[in-house]
């Protein structure tokens, strides 16, 4: 595992500025990959984020509502957790199973 990790490092010095940027965005991945999701559950647009960082949501507390064929449809948090990154806006477009809101 040793010789594994020690191979990947060299490959990305080798690599330079690239495998730096590399290397934080692997980062990031891994954070965000330890965090709860709430994703749009329909293609739609984002009528109204009903929360912000720093909230504590409760799992079926509803974190967004997005407009679809006129209709609103809330969409709710399937985990509790403490908002740390909205990761859209009111009037993005968004597909089904986007990422909206990330909880820890």
């Amino acid at each position: 595992m040793k010789g594994l990790l020690c191979g990947c490092i060299d490959a990305r010095r080798e690599a330079g500025k690239d495998g730096v940027r590399q290397l934080a965005t692997d980062a990031k991945r891994y954070e965000e990959a330890r965090l709860a999701q709430v994703e749009a559950h329909i293609t739609g647009t984002v009528w109204k984020i009903e929360c912000s960082v720093g909230d504590e949501i409760e799992e079926g507390e509803v974190v967004a509502i997005l407009e679809s064929m006129k209709m609103e449809m809330p969409v709710e948090a399937e985990d509790s957790g403490v908002v740390v990154k909205i990761l859209c806006q009111e009037g993005d477009a968004v597909n089904e199973g986007d990422p909206l809101v990330l909880l820890e």
